[in-house]
This record gives C-alpha cells, sequence and structure tokens, in this order.
C-alpha cells in the first residue's frame, strides 16, 4: 500500500535533478468558455515549480461542477487520483518513482512455519514492483534465496517474478 505520492521522473530544467514532488496544488486558467487545468510540481532539489496538463482547451460545460470544486480546493485525494493516471502520464511524458512510497503489509508472520504456502498479494494502488522483492521482503528471504527457490521449482507464479507487476497476483512457496 502508498505511504504517500510517489516522485515524478523528469529533468529540471534550472539544477538538471531528475525528480519532482506534486505539490497538491492545481492552477486553473479560464480563457473565455475554455479551461486549462495544470498539476503544479516541485523540483526536490531546487524548488522549481514545473506544471504536468491535466485538462487543455475543455469546454467549462463539459467539466462537472463538483470537479471544478476539487480543483478550486486544491484536493489533496484528487492529486492522489491524477498522478497515478496512466493517461495523464502518458500526455506528459513522465515516469513515476514509487522508491520509498510503499510498504507490505503481510497481516503477521505465523504462515511463514508452514511446508507450503499459498499466498495472494493484493495491490492497494497501482504500484510497479517486481514480485521477487516483494516475495523477499514479505517472506524475510534474501533476493538471492527467493531467485535460487524460484529456479528450483519451490516459488511457482501466474506472472514473471522478476518483471514488474503493478497487479494482483497469487504465488504458492513450497519449503
Amino acid at each position: 500500500m502508498p505511504t504517500c505520492l510517489p516522485l515524478v521522473r523528469r529533468r529540471c530544467h534550472r539544477c538538471a535533478s531528475g525528480s519532482f514532488r506534486p505539490s497538491g496544488r492545481f492552477r486553473v486558467n479560464a480563457n473565455h468558455k475554455l479551461l486549462d487545468v495544470w498539476l503544479l510540481l516541485l523540483c526536490t532539489a531546487c524548488g522549481e515549480t514545473v506544471k504536468l496538463t491535466v485538462l487543455e482547451r475543455v469546454h467549462v460545460r463539459s467539466t462537472s461542477p463538483g470537479l471544478l470544486d476539487r480543483l478550486h480546493d486544491n484536493d489533496p485525494s484528487l492529486t492522489a487520483e491524477l498522478i497515478q493516471d496512466p493517461a495523464l502520464l502518458r500526455r506528459n511524458r513522465v515516469a513515476l518513482d514509487w522508491s520509498g512510497a510503499w510498504r507490505l503489509d503481510t497481516g503477521g508472520t505465523d504462515h511463514l512455519d508452514r511446508e507450503v504456502v499459498d499466498v495472494s498479494v493484493r495491490f492497494a494502488a497501482r504500484i510497479p514492483v517486481r514480485p521477487v522483492r516483494l516475495i523477499a521482503e514479505g517472506c524475510g528471504l534474501s533476493r538471492a534465496e527467493t531467485d535460487r527457490l524460484a529456479a528450483e521449482g519451490r516459488l511457482v507464479s501466474a506472472v514473471r517474478l522478476n518483471a514488474r507487476v503493478a497487479g494482483d497476483f497469487t504465488f504458492t512457496l513450497k519449503r
């Protein structure tokens, strides 16, 4: 589950830093009946402000009043929704850096002493992470030991364990 908002990977024009953090503020500009909306980001090194385009040249009547109120109020939950929107990230040509922005909740360690453990992993948000890393951290194993168990066939899953996934998956661990 996420612990904070992820960083946005993008080059800063002022200091050449590679990451920005969402400020939680929106800029709404109206030109007659057309709206432009940006999410403001701050450089993690120098504090330079850049904008991510949320809406561009959208007619005012096609935007819901509830959304406009949330934009004007700088709603933090709207920031969290928009920063994880794949369409917004693609349109602005940016990527997210989730390192340090999530935690693993295993629900206790009483299941680890069994011979065969069937585990279902559920994501609270679309956080891309390698299943090998989650399994190693959740089961108290090293990454090398997790790779060895997968090579021996004692760690089995329907998803590729070394590829990043952002959706729910299951795995079986045989000790």
